[in-house]
């Protein structure tokens, strides 16, 4: 095995990871819940950008209902970007697991 070739393939896999991190900066995905009442969106990298509320889902007597309806959503709206990272991770990687790249 020759190491020079090995240490040339880890720094393009690192500069390609590199990339694809900021371009996953860059996309977005988006959660819908409570039947298309709130809607949370996130980047690849877990930023969340925006949350519309629908007005109909706000009442000042069921706080806690609203509450659980954007918890909701930006969980799966993490959970998405998460996913998408992950899948654009593993076309880097080959499918390998690397702690810490997602």
């Amino acid at each position: 095995m020759d190491i020079n070739k090995l240490m040339k393939q880890a720094q393009q896999m690192q500069a390609g990871m590199a990339k694809a991190q900021e371009e996953l900066a860059d996309k977005t995905v988006e959660a819908t819940v409570g039947g298309g009442k709130v809607t949370v969106i996130a980047t690849g990298a877990g930023d969340v950008q925006s949350i519309k509320i629908d007005p109909s889902v706000i009442d000042p007597e069921d706080a806690d209902f609203l509450e659980d309806l954007v918890l909701k959503g930006v969980q799966e709206a993490i959970t998405k970007g998460k996913d998408m990272a992950a899948g654009e991770m593993g076309k880097l990687t080959g499918g390998m697991n690397i702690p810490g790249l997602t």
